[in-house]
């Protein structure tokens, strides 16, 4: 809901439980008023009314204050904005007007020829806000910095950071830590969002789980980005963050162009963590990812049985044993195009390998879809390797530095994407072959940050990191309009590019290269802060685990633990003997019928992987389902009760597992009932309202 003062300069936007409100003073100072618990719009005309506090001469009084903060005049706080033309830097902005689109809110300055137009929009208690800025001059107007929005939150003692942290194989980490003075800085300078940290922050001072206020910002942005969290010298705290790491240079633009920065989305709520997390997932799953609604199927993936010595026949034979499992998609990973016989050769000629699929991938993906399953291949589309026929065709395309050497990671370079014929290249060739084929997946991954991000002969270079990505966007909407019934994961080495953009344009992500079971719980806990079960992928893989720490682990212990999200098999299906293939169809039958839950349920943590027992717990309607998995038992740990969340205080509940019936506030305890003994154990739990 957006309610606007009579005077139109004070603007209430409403969620159900929260509202956030902004003023624009009489000289033009568009400032920041209340975001938090619901207000009227009499409320925010009260605040408004309030002055500004006197500054000194060495403080302004408009920092920590103001909704947009530019570069320029009485201000020291970090800028959203900063703006370079061949007389000048900075900005002196006047209010032009405030526009409305159905629930949008739309504020307009303008600066010369630079106009800035601030949005906003609720989805539920999350407000999205990005800011375009348009060159209707005659002069080129360089954007060294253009951040989607800066975050005001109120005056409290004792702010605490949550964010997530990591590497390549330990992703998603959660850390907590206590806010002091001056900045917290986070991003990526690698081309694409990192494993090193999600574009996502919480800021809380004495928030538990499930009680407590807590403030969450996410950016929607798949290459470079930065966050700044910064508590300024009176203790007021602003969070700004939008796409590019540093302030070098964004974009150069020509009279006439336009850019519009990627959404950055802000919540505030009092029902803890846990309560943060579900909005989050609810907003994803509402305004975010496609087709949100729908079951994503279990697959199996080729890649830990074959790596790249593939054939036809061998897909085959592992494509009869996952459908006798019960899975549903069918996955050809690395290996099957070009001459893709290791990392060093192929990657950019996406044409199938002759030798190993002479008629082509269609003879396989009909007989995957004859098996009841659907059928789908893995792809790089930003890179190429030297030993290409495309990078000798065409060595220009790729991202270098005139006269120095061109790094290569993985023995591949990137391709320079902003350029207009690599992306027209890249659509003949995917939209070739996805129409060549019956293909329903693509497992879309990027497994080389920039290093050597030069352009040759381009007038401003620097456009590439933005230009980038913004082709990776246009190249995934156009493939999706023309292909509608093909999904696609976006892959990165692992979680190497999570973030609402690319959600934005793909149905599930790739949380981890690591498939360790154990090791899985603390990455999907962080990862589960932000985004939901629907869209992570979770796979399970053979024992010991030969990919990473050689740990042994149960099949029962796989499972549950690749449960929690979008159920895949990876392991190598030829070596399973009937007694594991038979248990695996067990746990596939069980995960498609919790499916619905997990993947659209409401998530309770119940506990998290730091002690011996931890736990979560999914509700939907009177349905709820706990995947327990016990890690190591410490002095009988596993006896401790269990309390469930988020079910009728009033309404007894039957457990299908044990036939018991447990009424209002749900007690489980789990040594005796359901028989969890020692290390790395597991076990799932329905229960139904009667």
């Amino acid at each position: 809901m957006l309610e606007i003062a009579e005077n139109g300069r004070t603007w209430v936007l409403s969620g159900p439980t929260s509202s956030y409100a902004v003023h624009l003073t009489e000289q033009d100072e568009l400032l920041h008023l209340h975001w938090g618990p619901s207000i009227a719009l009499a409320d925010a005309e009260e605040l408004a009314a309030r002055p500004l506090p006197d500054a000194s001469s060495f403080e302004s009084r408009l920092d920590g204050r103001e909704e947009y903060p530019v570069e320029g005049g009485p201000r020291f706080a970090r800028p959203a904005l900063s703006v370079r033309t061949p007389e000048r830097r900075g900005t002196e902005w006047a209010f032009e007007r405030h526009d409305t689109e159905g629930d949008e809110l739309r504020l307009r300055f303008r600066d010369g020829g630079l106009v800035i137009t601030l949005h906003y929009r609720t989805r539920g208690d999350v407000v999205e806000r990005w800011t375009t800025l348009d060159n209707d001059g005659a002069e080129p107007l360089e954007l060294l910095r253009a951040d989607s929005a800066t975050w005001t939150l109120p005056e409290r003692e004792g702010w605490r950071l949550s964010q997530l942290h990591g590497r390549w194989a330990a992703e998603s980490r959660l850390v907590r830590s206590d806010l002091t003075y001056g900045e917290k800085v986070i991003g990526s300078r690698r081309g694409h969002t990192g494993h090193q940290h999600l574009p996502w922050v919480a800021l809380d001072t004495d928030a538990t789980e499930e009680r407590g206020e807590v403030y969450g910002c996410a950016l929607g942005w798949s290459g470079s980005w930065r966050l700044a969290v910064a508590q300024l010298p009176d203790a007021r705290v602003q969070i700004t963050g939008g796409a590019g790491y540093d302030d070098s240079g964004l974009l150069l633009l020509a009279p006439g162009e336009s850019f519009t920065t990627p959404v950055f989305a802000g919540l505030w709520t009092d029902t803890g963590h846990g309560g943060a997390s579900r909005i989050w997932h609810a907003y994803q799953r509402t305004y975010v990812i496609p087709d949100a609604d729908q079951d994503r199927p279990v697959l199996y993936n080729s890649w830990e049985a074959t790596q790249f010595d593939i054939s036809e026949d061998q897909q085959e034979v592992l494509a009869r044993r996952a459908a006798a499992m019960g899975v549903e998609l069918f996955v050809v990973d690395d290996g099957w195009f070009g001459a893709r016989t290791g990392d060093r050769a192929g990657l950019g000629d996406w044409t199938p390998n002759p030798d190993r699929f002479p008629a082509g991938l269609k003879p396989l993906a009909d007989r995957v879809h004859a098996l009841g399953m659907q059928f789908g291949i893995w792809v790089e589309p930003e890179m190429v390797n030297a030993d290409s026929d495309l990078y000798r065709a065409h060595p220009d395309w790729v991202q270098y530095q005139e006269g120095r050497k061109r790094t290569e990671f993985r023995n591949q370079l990137v391709l320079n994407l902003a350029r207009e014929d690599v992306q027209e290249y890249l659509w003949e060739q995917l939209h070739g072959l996805l129409s060549s084929a019956p293909i329903d997946y693509v497992k879309w991954d990027f497994n080389r940050c920039f290093t050597d991000a030069g352009w040759p002969g381009e007038g401003y270079p620097q456009r590439l990191w933005v230009d980038h990505v913004r082709a990776l966007y246009g190249l995934l909407d156009r493939l999706r309009a023309a292909h509608p019934g093909v999904a696609f994961e976006s892959c990165s080495g692992g979680g190497g590019r999570i973030d609402l953009g690319v959600m934005s344009r793909t149905d599930q992500v790739w949380t981890s290269d690591n498939t360790d079971p154990l090791d899985r719980l603390a990455i999907q806990h962080g990862f589960s802060q932000i985004h939901p079960a629907r869209v992570m992928a979770a796979w399970v893989t053979d024992s010991p685990n030969t990919q990473l720490n050689g740990r042994v682990s149960s099949l029962r212990f796989r499972f549950v633990s690749a449960m929690a999200g979008v159920l895949g098999v990876g392991g190598d299906l030829s070596e399973w003997t009937e007694e594991e293939l038979a248990e695996a169809r067990r746990w596939v039958d069980l995960y498609k019928e919790i499916r619905p839950l997990v993947q659209h349920g409401d998530l309770h943590r119940l506990r998290p992987p730091t002690g011996g027992l931890s736990a979560v717990q999914y509700v939907r309607g009177d349905e709820t389902v706990v995947l327990a998995l016990l890690q190591a038992q410490h002095y009988g740990e596993p006896l401790l009760a269990l309390r469930l969340r988020g079910l009728d205080p009033t309404a007894s509940y039957e457990c299908l597992e044990t036939g018991e019936v447990h009424r209002g506030a749900v007690l489980l305890h789990h040594g005796l009932r359901t028989g969890l003994r020692g290390d790395l154990d597991a076990t799932v739990l329905r229960l139904r309202r009667i």
